[in-house]
């Protein structure tokens, strides 16, 4: 039987001063190619030569990845100010789109991160342009210093809606996560439901209420160590079960517990 194959999004980035490539983290490839068990296919993030139609019937499922820039504020009806960063016009373009467009067909999505606020914002959600900067919130951000094990590392614990998707996914109400993310969500979305909280109040694990197929997304990262981490693996396990589900034509796996 062939491998489902996964959609990872591409981002923009700049070699020296002129040269643009469109990439993505090893670690998210090795996550889905040998905990998902699926084939990974970077997409990259341009509506100027990726057409939604023909991409869903490409790939059997999406991961939504982290990434520096931001989702820009006039997408969630907000002005842009210096705290909101750097933006990637070209990714919102084509992912807030395509994320609805997979939902309304049960199609399989896990959002990281930047793909996290996405999910939110495709559904009508709003962001904070700085977690740091609220009263009472911890700081989110990867660390300045130290080795990439050390930014990565296990940073706080999320608390999950007992009986809720995720304690479901993880076997667990309540998981150690790292931290590496200036934004967050500030109204949740329509139809989004805050499944899991940092203990600072910061949402940290989402899913789109009535979906009807796999769709679920995390404000940490999954990804890293994700063969191994207690929290990852079965969240990647989960995607890749319901990506071969979707690939044999059965429905969704989620769709009970969602519907």
């Amino acid at each position: 039987m062939t491998r489902p194959v996964v959609g990872i999004i591409g981002n923009l980035h700049l070699i020296g001063d002129d040269y643009s490539v469109q990439g993505t983290g090893i670690i998210n490839i090795d996550a889905v190619a040998h905990v998902a068990e699926a084939l990974p296919l970077m997409v990259p993030a341009d509506p100027r030569v990726i057409d939604i139609p023909t991409l869903v019937e490409a790939c059997d499922g999406f991961v939504f990845t982290g990434a520096r820039p931001n989702v820009h504020p006039s997408y969630y009806g907000e002005e842009e100010t210096e705290a909101h960063g750097a933006f990637d016009h070209c990714r919102d373009q084509l992912v807030l789109d395509l994320i609805t467009t997979c939902v309304q067909r049960g199609q399989p999505v896990l959002g990281i991160c930047r793909g996290f606020q996405e999910f939110n914002v495709a559904f009508g959600g709003t962001l904070y342009p700085e977690i740091r900067d609220l009263p009472g919130r911890m700081n989110h951000r990867m660390p300045p210093e130290g080795t990439i094990e050390e930014k990565f590392a296990l940073r706080h614990s999320i608390k999950l809606t007992s009986g809720g998707v995720f304690a479901d996914v993880f076997g667990s109400d309540e998981v150690m996560v790292n931290s590496l993310h200036g934004q967050g969500i500030k109204d949740a979305g329509e139809r989004v439901v805050i499944d899991g909280v940092a203990p600072d109040g910061t949402p940290e694990a989402i899913y789109v209420e009535g979906a009807p197929g796999f769709c679920l997304a995390v404000q940490w990262h999954p990804e890293w160590n994700a063969a191994n981490d207690p929290v990852s693996k079965p969240l990647f396990q989960a995607f890749g079960e319901a990506l071969r589900t979707w690939k044999n034509g059965a429905g969704s796996v989620q769709a009970a517990k969602l519907g």
